[in-house]
């Protein structure tokens, strides 16, 4: 039997908050270009099979499927099987606010403003 083993607060270090550990569980699973663009499309057209979205990104089927099967383990995207294909859909609409702000975000300058 195998068992998980929780390491140990390093000395001085406070626990960390279950949100902020949530949170930060939730950005590490859409920290990806490609985990992005599919989490954008199912927004955009609410649920897409997998060839649908290798059509949409051009990148091989494995690689997409890879992709949602992280979403999928991350609770951010679900499937519905519909005879030989599944349809996958966003869990809900927050993730991809999280997506679109982010996006809008990283469209900003980063240059400093100019001095008054």
């Amino acid at each position: 039997m195998s068992t998980s083993v929780t390491p140990s607060p390093r000395p001085g270090s406070r626990s960390v908050p279950a949100d902020v550990q949530a949170a930060s569980e939730l950005l590490a699973a859409l920290a990806s270009p490609l985990r992005m663009s599919i989490v954008t499309l199912l927004d955009e057209h609410g649920s897409r099979c997998v060839h649908q979205l290798v059509d949409a990104l051009g990148v091989p089927q494995p690689l997409v499927s890879q992709h949602l099967r992280v979403l999928r383990g991350a609770g951010l995207v679900t499937g519905v099987r519909r005879h030989r294909e599944v349809d996958y859909r966003l869990v809900d609409g927050h993730v991809a606010h999280i997506v679109r702000d982010a996006l809008a975000h990283a469209g900003h300058s980063t240059e400093p403003p100019a001095p008054a």
